[in-house]
């Protein structure tokens, strides 16, 4: 499942330049996170980098994108056009 920013982010920065998909972008109040785009950093890491670094833990699962691992990797390669 693709992962969401909650509004209590306080902007520090850290999320952004981490995610290696690049799923993460400032929005208009907080950062947010592309679920088109968000692998979970699965193909990348074992864990979330964004999860790992936030230091208020407002990186969760987004209910409103729930996907299987094998979806997440069809994403992973559609991505870096891996067939």
């Amino acid at each position: 499942m693709a992962l969401k920013i909650l509004a209590s982010c306080i902007n520090c920065d850290m999320c952004e330049p981490e995610c290696p998909n690049q799923a993460i972008a400032l929005g208009e109040e907080v950062y947010e996170i592309d679920p088109a785009r968000c692998t979970e950093c699965l193909g990348h890491y074992d864990e979330p980098t964004c999860v790992k670094v936030c230091p208020i833990d407002c990186v969760v699962p987004d209910p409103e994108h729930e996907e299987t691992e094998e979806t997440l990797v069809k994403k992973f390669e559609l991505l870096y056009q891996l067939n």
